[in-house]
């Protein structure tokens, strides 16, 4: 099932064999290669200092409205333990915010949100907020993950934007 970004950041972690709340997520970690969400960072509830731990997503047994169910806190994890995500973890690749244009360097906006796949963590669209001009006219703008060219540390490239037609328009035939 496809979820939005609302519905997986800051959102509580709740363990099945407590019956209760043991962190909240604070933000998502992205593979920026294949768009995967690799886990989230959390506030763990009871340390004391607060530190951040990470919750991969293999260890999330179902997203439900109230939030994350995990087995237990045992599956909170400190960053240092996770050797494979260590690129990942210092990279710290956000996707709202970022810049989007097309190949041919046209500007479309910034991603204002994503929905993502809950059983694969792969993001499947993302949602760019545009200019208020390209707003009034258009709206904001849905993009499949197959339509992403390229993923920079600064921006995402697509590939180009077919022209809108409204509907009942007349369409030119090429002869």
């Amino acid at each position: 099932m496809l979820q939005l970004s609302g519905t997986l950041l800051n959102r509580p972690v709740l363990s099945l064999r407590t019956g209760g709340v043991v962190a909240s997520t604070t933000e998502a970690i992205f593979n920026p290669n294949n768009l995967k969400i690799e886990g989230f960072f959390c506030v763990d509830r009871f340390e004391r200092k607060k530190d951040e731990v990470i919750l991969l997503y293999q260890d999330i047994r179902d997203v439900i409205a109230q939030g994350f169910i995990v087995n237990d806190h045992d599956v909170l994890v400190d960053a240092a333990e996770l050797v494979r995500l260590k690129n990942l973890l210092e990279l710290r690749f956000s996707l709202l915010g970022k810049q989007v244009e097309t190949i041919d360097k046209q500007k479309v906006g910034k991603v204002v949100d994503f929905a993502t796949e809950t059983t694969t963590m792969y993001v499947q669209k993302i949602y760019v907020g545009q200019s208020l001009l390209k707003n009034i006219t258009g709206g904001s703008l849905g993009i499949d993950r197959n339509q992403i060219v390229e993923i920079t540390d600064k921006k995402i490239i697509i590939q180009e934007l077919t022209p809108h037609v409204p509907a009942g328009a007349k369409v030119k035939a090429w002869a």
